[in-house]
């Protein structure tokens, strides 16, 4: 039995964390505490998710109202699982009766396992003080505390930290407050989340408000470079998103930059976004990735996918939402380029992995023991949007959409849902759509776009960037039908006026035509126009040109490659290769 079944023969009331943290050893110890109702009588079994790494020290119970106060000691065993985790299973008492309360003790420490990354001083942004962070996406939690980790269950959480002098912790808590003198931090999560979403990092942190409801938090020498990228843009961003999907729900919206360590590039804990402190390079893949993590606040934290088989019910609406917010904030031509940079990667993740490549489905069916982490793809986010764009389009205006959303979050906030519930209150929603059996219209029938490999049914219409995207295509052209076009045509395509999205696009498109025809020729001219200018742009620019570089066997630059690497890989004791943002693909990777 997974703890997913067995919370449905037990209803978790609140999840309380109290830990200590060792920088010495590297190592958390303490308990956590489970307010637990069971709701079937002859529960006798309580299985929990856990993992290798957590070392239970002792389990007991208590029984509020049944007698004496005195924790009852309970017997467990540990039994292999997959290669994420094991299950933690636990006798329960006699006691333990339907509708009545249990209070369930787990003494562990844990060290190393795939959710907290401990930093060594020389890992960090700073190099003088270690630091530690929790990344619990998808399932990797269960190496944090033994629990229900699954988004189909939520509930509130508390945590006490006990750390050494000097130490900053932060959470994923709508409150926090803090004891000098005992050097203890204690955090409150008033609000129902999913395991995944409680999330600790501990180190030397400063912090800066940046709005009435939102700081920066970073080490010392990253502080003032966020603070200057993000301005006052997360309270701009906020107002706009509540005007489109109504109320922020979570009070504050704060941001930790990470070193280069993090694994991903960010993540939506609620209450305080994680994200790589690499991002800070561009300030476009800086706005598209918190902007999404804020939509994140609607689709994924408020409103949650009920199995990982249907992530894009988070990502595919929350990528829809960002686009959304950058429209009403930006415009729509910016929107459409952006958009157009992400189809185009999905389209070429398509032609490398094959139409009919079972990953490219938005609703993925995974046997027993395949770690959702490796469903985490292009698909639930792009494709994922392109169905919610369908609906938008059905729907018949994109104001009218709007209001639905908004009512989708107020009727399921604080649940997890399946596909099944958007698509019903979505056909209640619009009564005329549902007469006009929408939903089964040949070739972009529901069913087909969720089950169905390969490509998007439906794409929007992206012909309102065309301002900005027509020079790109243009100059593509350019360049795939000469292998030296000629200087007078080349300098009306001025690249230094052009965003980096544009830059992006046009190294991309090109890398689609890699290896060139007459490739060290074209590369040598490309180089001779190109290369001093990318060499001063970010690493989402020069890792593309670096690409083109070894695709094309263009060895001059090939010492160039040996640089950026040197400058963004770190390899860590985890066995995984963290790099900048550039070599992790933007938001897309989530390893």
């Amino acid at each position: 039995m997974s703890s997913q079944e067995e919370s449905v023969s037990c209803l978790l009331r609140h999840l309380h964390l109290d830990l200590r943290l060792n920088f010495a050893v590297k190592e958390m110890s303490g308990w956590m505490v489970l307010d637990l109702v069971p709701v079937q009588p002859g529960v006798h079994i309580l299985v929990l998710d856990s993992h290798p790494s957590l070392l239970i020290h002792s389990i007991d119970c208590k029984v509020p109202g049944a007698g004496p106060e005195e924790p009852i000691s309970l017997t467990y065993r540990v039994d292999p699982f997959t290669d994420y985790g094991s299950s933690l299973n636990i006798s329960l008492p006699p006691a333990a009766k339907p509708g009545h309360l249990i209070q369930i003790t787990v003494r562990y420490s844990t060290t190393d396992g795939p959710a907290i990354w401990w930093l060594d001083p020389e890992l960090t942004c700073g190099q003088s003080r270690p630091l530690v962070f929790t990344q619990g996406h998808s399932v990797c939690n269960r190496s944090f505390f033994p629990g229900f980790d699954t988004p189909a269950v939520k509930s509130t959480y508390t945590a006490t930290v006990r750390v050494p002098d000097g130490v900053t912790v932060l959470m994923s808590a709508s409150r926090s407050s803090y004891s000098k003198q005992d050097r203890v931090f204690e955090f409150s999560m008033e609000l129902p989340v999913p395991s995944y979403l409680v999330a600790l990092v501990a180190g030397e942190l400063q912090h800066v408000d940046v709005g009435p409801r939102s700081r920066v938090w970073a080490e010392p020498c990253l502080l003032s470079c966020a603070v200057k990228k993000l301005g006052g843009s997360v309270e701009r961003w906020l107002g706009v998103a509540e005007e489109l999907f109504g109320p922020y729900l979570w009070g504050r919206c704060d941001l930790v930059f990470l070193p280069p360590s993090f694994p991903i590039v960010a993540m939506e804990n609620p209450c305080l976004t994680f994200i790589i402190a690499s991002i800070l390079e561009s300030s476009e893949f800086l706005l598209i990735d918190v902007v999404h993590e804020i939509a994140h606040g609607w689709f994924g934290n408020a409103v949650t996918n009920a199995t990982w088989e249907e992530m894009w019910l988070s990502e595919g609406l929350a990528t829809y939402a960002q686009r959304r917010i950058t429209t009403e904030a930006y415009g729509e031509a910016f929107t459409c380029l952006e958009t157009a940079v992400r189809l185009d990667a999905l389209h070429r993740q398509l032609r490398l992995l094959g139409d009919n490549n079972p990953v490219s489905r938005l609703q993925v069916k995974f046997e027993p023991g395949v770690n959702p982490s490796s469903l985490m793809n292009l698909f639930t986010y792009e494709k994922g949007f392109c169905f919610v764009a369908y609906l938008s389009q059905l729907s018949g205006d994109v104001r009218r959409f709007d209001c639905f959303l908004r009512d989708y979050i107020s009727e399921f906030k604080f649940k997890s849902v399946v596909a099944q519930d958007l698509i019903d209150y979505f056909l209640t929603y619009f009564p005329e759509l549902k007469d006009a059996a929408v939903s089964q219209r040949e070739g972009l029938e529901f069913e087909r776009w969720l089950s169905g490999s390969g490509p998007p049914l439906f794409e929007p219409d992206l012909s309102a960037g065309g301002a900005l995207t027509r020079p790109v295509q243009d100059l593509c052209d350019l360049w795939r039908t000469s292998k030296a076009p000629n200087l007078q045509t080349l300098e009306t395509f001025d690249l230094s006026a052009w965003s980096t999205f544009q830059i992006v696009l046009f190294l991309d498109r090109m890398l689609d035509l890699s290896p060139l025809p007459q490739g060290t020729d074209v590369m040598a001219s490309l180089s001779g126009c190109y290369s001093s200018l990318f060499d001063g742009l970010n690493a989402e620019v020069q890792i593309r040109w670096l690409q083109m570089v070894v695709r094309n066997s263009f060895y001059p630059e090939l010492p160039r490659v040996r640089a950026f690497l040197h400058k963004h890989v770190r390899t860590l004791t985890h066995n995984t290769a963290c790099t900048s943002t550039a070599v992790c693909s933007t938001y897309y990777t989530r390893q």
